[in-house]
């Protein structure tokens, strides 16, 4: 089987309040070449976990073909979600447990369509302390907070 190839995608996503005017961004980078593609967008009236969600979705969408990413995000919300999280869901038919009961699993929609990425791609989670000084993630950051500013 060929290798697949090797890419970096550096996310964020956040919101003015929460719910509030949101936005997302990504940085794919490819680092055999050092081709670099830049993406953001933002949403009326979001949350901020939509936005985390968003940023990952939309950054693996973009991929033409399966690859092997790195992912780098602060958002512990998407990463225990691709560790931990899916695979329980998967199994209950989307639901987790609350308390005694099972409940629609938050931001369903979003998570499915990760599903579907996370099977297209090898995908290995890298958290990212967010507002530490690491380059990409503060330059999603800045995308991203761009991205809802046309919405205040």
């Amino acid at each position: 089987m060929a290798e697949l190839p090797q890419v970096q995608l550096f996310t964020d996503g956040g919101c003015s309040g929460n719910p509030g005017p949101g936005g997302w961004a990504f940085i794919l980078r490819h680092p055999s070449t050092d081709k670099e593609l830049e993406r953001s967008g933002g949403e009326r009236e979001t949350t901020n976990n939509r936005m985390e969600l968003t940023a990952v979705v939309q950054g693996l969408a973009t991929l033409k073909q399966p690859a092997q990413v790195e992912l780098f995000t602060d958002s512990v919300y998407v990463g225990k979600g691709i560790s931990e999280w899916l695979p329980k869901w998967k199994a209950n038919g989307w639901r987790r447990k609350e308390g005694t009961k099972f409940v629609p699993v938050k931001n369903e929609d979003l998570w499915r369509e990760l599903d579907v990425q996370l099977a297209r791609h090898r995908v290995r989670y890298t958290r990212v302390a967010g507002h530490s000084g690491h380059p990409e993630n503060d330059r999603v950051d800045v995308l991203a907070v761009a991205a809802y500013q046309k919405y205040l």
